[in-house]
């Protein structure tokens, strides 16, 4: 633009001369307005210790492309219903940037707004502006098929991080330090578990002489902290997202069969026992960690969590994060499941430009985004800043794979240390194939902070294959667009009705004899044999699909 400009004034300047007009005064005008930083609001939810407005990752992306972003942040509590107020009040931003594993837009939420024209398609965008994007798609087939919607037109963005262990969530951490006081075994059926825990609860394994022990404890929240999936899955298929299995490509629900209500059974036993922490049902992620931190005498047995940071201290000078050890999927009476999400990815979008985005607004969120699929600008996003968060290999570092060259190495800090301001963390999730996440530095002791990433490789390889052969691909198949808002109301129902009915029979306020019945008559009045009925039509689409390729 500035090229032209000064050819165009160069060129204007001599009609000037000639007819004494001043005629360049309008073209500086102009260069000078094209200078002026593009004006972008983002809705984005933001954590405590973050400020994206003064977030220097926010504003490196100001200064590199020439914009200045109006932050519309909100907190993670209630982060759902404070995204919906935003588009039913009318007054909604230019774009959405979301942590996917706090709140997103579903996919019946990608297709109702870009239907309506909320959601400007990306198809054009993509095509001129966002050359990264386009080879990640050509690299990663299912990666254009997450984003795809049926009609073609891609709405949003999804974050995409092939991340192993994060395919298998739910995974138990055990205390073998406990374990070995005891001289216990790892368990390996849920009988086993059941001593396991016991022995926790009444062996004071932490020597105290109290009885102030907590044998299993997890969580409400998301990163595989819930208990009742990985116990269930002893029993039956629990994917804790749509609560259906597929058997000789039949799709039906598996939170009515009998298998569900045997587990059901089996983990209200455990609680009857003061085996399982009435606030693994109730209590945030703080709660949580508080419990696995306690100030005085180590007090937690096993946590559920994809990873244990989420429960203790992992880092530089921790006392217990190198206690845990992951306890291989259990066998039950009729499984050994693993609950599985392919490469992490969530369906839906993190990303979205509205029709409020200006032309100017569109090209500039699309190269950002774009650069959020470079590997160094995924960095920046994730981690943070070069010198500080992250450094280049020194000579010698093995990446996490051995098999490529390590190109990041994360500056370990200790965790009491103040948040360095400096990143999206998990709003910056774009785009983190193997390639990617496979070249950042791991020390070869997994129990060092800087080998963490190997140690959560290594614990989820005991899960890997323990899927079962049939599943429901959430993360593949769109509901059609006539179904989408009916489909996700049903599930959200369903859902809500799965959770709560096994939280009162766990925990005693209904009973597994007595009200079953009515349980499972619930599910069909809230409309579960429709529900099952839409998922097997996009199960069979799907499935045709994949049969062509």
């Amino acid at each position: 633009m500035k090229i032209f400009a000064r050819s165009a004034c160069t060129a204007i300047s001599l009609c000037a001369i000639l007819f004494a007009l001043p005629a360049c005064d309008h073209v500086e005008q102009q260069d000078k307005s094209a200078a002026q930083p593009i004006r972008i609001s983002i809705f984005a939810q933001q954590d405590s210790d973050q400020n994206l407005k003064t977030n220097d990752f926010s504003l490196s992306l100001e200064r590199k492309f020439n914009v200045s972003f109006d932050w519309r942040t909100i907190r993670y509590e209630g982060a759902k219903e404070k995204r919906q107020i935003s588009l039913a009040s009318g007054n909604y931003p230019d774009a959405y940037i979301l942590t996917s594993y706090i709140d997103q837009f579903t996919q019946a939420d990608v297709l109702r707004y870009g239907k309506q024209g909320i959601f400007y398609p990306l198809n054009d965008l993509i095509d001129q502006y966002a050359p990264n994007i386009k080879a990640a798609f050509d690299r990663e087939p299912g990666l254009r098929a997450l984003n795809t919607a049926p009609d073609g037109n891609i709405y949003g963005l999804a974050s995409f991080s092939d991340c192993f262990h994060c395919s298998y969530p739910y995974k138990l951490w055990l205390n073998e330090k406990w374990l070995k006081k005891l001289h216990l075994d790892m368990p390996k059926t849920t009988e086993d578990l059941r001593e396991v825990l016991r022995a926790f609860k009444n062996g004071d394994p932490n020597g105290n002489g109290l009885a102030d022990e907590v044998p299993l404890s997890g969580s409400t929240e998301d990163f595989g902290v819930r208990v009742l999936p990985y116990l269930m899955n002893g029993f039956v298929y629990d994917d804790d997202r749509t609560y259906v299995e597929v058997a000789y490509g039949k799709v039906s629900l598996a939170a009515d069969k009998p298998e569900w209500r045997e587990g059901l059974r089996y983990v209200k036993s455990l609680y009857d026992e003061g085996l399982i922490d009435v606030g693994a049902f109730t209590q945030n992620a703080d709660a949580y960690k508080q419990l696995g931190e306690n100030a005085g005498a180590q007090i937690l047995g096993s946590g559920m969590a994809m990873h244990p940071a989420i429960f203790v201290d992992t880092g530089l000078g921790n006392k217990r994060g190198n206690d845990y050890v992951p306890v291989p999927p259990l066998q039950g009476p009729h499984a050994s499941y693993a609950v599985y999400y392919q490469s992490g990815s969530t369906p839906g979008a993190k990303f979205a430009i509205t029709d409020k985005a200006s032309p100017q607004a569109r090209v500039a969120l699309i190269r950002i985004a774009d650069y959020l699929y470079t590997p160094e600008g995924q960095a920046g996003a994730e981690i943070g800043k070069e010198g500080l968060d992250w450094r280049r290999p020194l000579d010698g570092e093995q990446a996490l794979d051995p098999n490529i060259p390590a190109k990041f190495a994360s500056i370990v800090v200790k965790e009491s240390e103040a948040h360095h301001n400096t990143r999206w963390s998990g709003m910056g999730h774009f785009y983190m194939p193997k390639s990617y996440r496979n070249s950042w530095v791991q020390d070869m002791d997994i129990y060092s902070p800087a080998g963490y990433e190997r140690r959560l490789y290594q614990a989820t390889e005991l899960y890997a294959g323990h899927e079962p052969k049939e599943f429901f691909p959430m993360w593949s198949v769109w509901i059609d667009s006539s179904n989408a808002d009916e489909e996700s109301l049903l599930q959200s129902n369903i859902k809500h009705e799965i959770d709560e009915s096994a939280m009162a029979f766990i925990t005693g306020q209904l009973d597994l004899e007595k009200d079953w019945n009515a349980y499972v008559n619930g599910l069909k009045a809230l409309g579960s044999n429709r529900y099952v009925t839409i998922l097997q039509q996009a199960y069979n689409k799907w499935l045709a699909q994949e049969n062509t390729k």
